[in-house]
């Protein structure tokens, strides 16, 4: 896969492990458009970089994932690779919550369901392209669970079964390739109630992406992850 010259859409790329892929990227000569809910936030992150833009909006929405596919495809129509990061995650025990089914339901929602249907939505635009890919963010998580986020790993074992399917799917189209990065522990915000501080810079999981495309190396596991790969 090549490393520069591409339009990269990155959801979840304000902050975090997102907007880490989004300086590797932008400074490698693509062109980067990020995605986020927060306006504040995404401004903050385009002062981070050259020459990216945002496109705000919610893609756990149905109508946001339609209205920023549609808008990917007329205004930014070389587009060619879609990172999939936006993530949630709830920290709490099963012994000291009534509603685990609850936030279960938001994490499957963002995780995993909303992935597949954005997905399905570019996918037609993605397989004309020359190159192009598809990258989930998936978790060490999918390798075992952790009591402080119960049901987080279940909904990246999900998701990485769909990459896994998609990736056989398509395998004869030469031209679409499909990633999977694990990520361990990282020091982010998003991880800060599981003990994030002690976890690897997000700096790190963009690094290991990047050798990854360069080598067209379809799982991409980072620091940890690496035992599950020998």
């Amino acid at each position: 896969m090549k490393t520069t010259g591409n339009t990269v859409f990155i959801s979840g790329g304000s902050a975090g492990i997102g907007l880490a892929i989004a300086k590797r990227l932008n400074a490698a000569g693509n062109k980067v458009i990020i995605n986020g809910r927060n306006k504040e936030r995404l401004e903050n992150a385009l002062k981070q970089l050259d020459t990216a833009t945002a496109i705000q909006g919610d893609l756990s929405i149905e109508a946001d994932r339609i209205r920023i596919a549609k808008q990917l495809k007329e205004t930014y129509p070389e587009v060619n690779i879609i990172i999939n990061n936006a993530g949630a995650a709830f920290s709490y025990l099963l012994n000291e919550t009534l509603n685990a089914h609850e936030k279960a339901a938001i994490e499957m929602n963002t995780n995993y369901l909303s992935v597949i249907h954005f997905t399905e939505l570019l996918l037609p635009h993605l397989i004309q392209k020359e190159e192009a890919a598809v990258v989930n963010i998936s978790s060490i998580a999918v390798f075992g669970s952790h009591k402080l986020v119960p049901t987080y790993g279940a909904t990246k074992a999900a998701l990485h079964s769909y990459t896994v399917a998609l990736r056989y799917t398509y395998e004869e189209e030469k031209n679409l390739q499909i990633y999977e990065v694990y990520p361990p522990l990282v020091n982010t915000e998003f991880s800060a109630e599981i003990g994030g501080a002690d976890g690897i810079p997000p700096k790190e999981v963009a690094d290991e992406l990047f050798l990854a495309l360069e080598n067209n190396q379809f799982d991409v596991p980072v620091g940890d992850s690496k035992q599950f790969f020998k």
